[in-house]
């Protein structure tokens, strides 16, 4: 790559994950990302295209303007990229490796995110980076394409979603009980029509009729919401089953549980712990979120 194309980086006192980061980007997948905003790649190439156009030929009035467009376009692009990259900075772990993420998911990842401007979203994308960065593999590029497919509102119901789901240290357990008729998921925006469309863009797997079990439990069992431990506890010593509900999380929407922006919902909490006791369990302690 010749000098001139090369982006200006101050490294100055960035941290080693950030720093590493910036050279991923730029070795892995072209993206030039300049920290001291010196200058402009994409703003600066599209007008070097337009000057060396301008000086060697009479440009025609639709040229010109298919040239500005070009630069408007390209400009827009490039702020996108910056900006999800700035918001990715402050979410990198000390340990992050994202000299390890595979080039091919970075050029995917940079491909989908050039058009993404929304200011929440383009958080969503920096979360997404952040969380491969510190953890590569995590994300797959199937889980890529589907957020590039999502739009805001689908975004947010996803995260209503997130506010019933329940944790065991592996996997999330998303506790959508009869239907969703209640009316503490009613107020989150999760009913049948909500879940029918979380289910079509692929985020969960909806059974409205038996619902889903989890078997082989052994007697203790330990969850978690949202900083709150619950311990269950059996009837048998092995092979328990747990009823989870109406509702399972896709492969996908495992990976993306971890980016949500949900809260605790208290009222959620009591009705579940009612949920588990009807199905004849012992919650034998409960402690408080800290």
């Amino acid at each position: 790559m010749p000098d001139s194309t090369k982006a200006i980086i101050n490294f100055g006192d960035l941290s080693k994950p950030v720093t590493a980061l910036i050279e991923k980007l730029s070795s892995g997948a072209g993206i030039l990302y300049e920290p001291t905003r010196i200058k402009k790649q994409a703003l600066a190439e599209a007008e070097a295209k337009k000057t060396h156009a301008l000086a060697d030929i009479e440009v025609q009035d639709i040229q010109k303007r298919a040239l500005e467009r070009f630069v408007r376009e390209e400009t827009i692009k490039q702020q996108n990229i910056e900006s999800i990259t700035e918001k990715t900075f402050e979410k990198l772990d000390d340990t992050a490796k994202p000299e390890e993420i595979e080039d091919d998911w970075i050029s995917n990842f940079f491909d989908k995110v050039k058009f993404i401007s929304d200011n929440e979203m383009q958080d969503l994308w920096a979360k997404l980076l952040a969380g491969e960065s510190n953890e590569p593999g995590k994300y797959s590029k199937r889980t890529v394409e589907l957020i590039a497919s999502l739009d805001k509102k689908d975004a947010q119901l996803f995260n209503d979603l997130c506010t019933f789901c329940c944790f065991d240290g592996r996997e999330a357990y998303s506790l959508i009980y009869n239907k969703a008729e209640n009316e503490i998921y009613k107020k989150q925006n999760i009913n049948f029509s909500s879940l029918l469309h979380l289910q079509d863009i692929g985020l969960i797997q909806f059974n409205s009729t038996t619902g889903f079990r989890r078997l082989g439990f052994q007697k203790y069992f330990t969850i978690y919401y949202y900083g709150r431990t619950i311990n269950l506890e059996f009837k048998k010593d092995t092979e328990n089953e747990l009823n989870i509900g109406n509702v399972m999380l896709t492969k996908s929407g495992q990976e993306l549980i971890s980016i949500c922006k949900s809260e605790i919902n208290d009222d959620f909490f009591m009705f579940i712990l009612e949920e588990w006791k009807k199905q004849e369990i012992i919650i034998s302690e409960q402690l408080k979120k800290v």
